[in-house]
């Protein structure tokens, strides 16, 4: 499944090219024809031309509490 992450959330946007940006500094090639030194605009451009993929993780299971039968825990609010 593709995903275009300039439309499908601002946060998203950021985060992925957060990354992919970090990636371009630590020596990755860039996947276009770059118009800046910049590997948040590098990063930036490649969103754009969709040459980036990314996964979104499904939701992790809740974590389970062992607490003994009959135990009603206190909640402050």
């Amino acid at each position: 499944m593709e995903h275009d992450p300039f439309i499908e959330s601002k946060y998203r946007t950021v985060h992925v090219a957060a990354r992919r940006a970090r990636q371009l500094q630590a020596g990755a090639i860039p996947l276009v024809q770059p118009r800046s030194r910049k590997a948040c605009k590098v990063a930036q451009d490649e969103l754009r031309a969709g040459k980036v993929d990314y996964v979104i993780p499904e939701d992790p299971a809740p974590k389970e509490l062992d607490l003994p039968t009959g135990y009603t825990p206190i909640l402050h609010g």
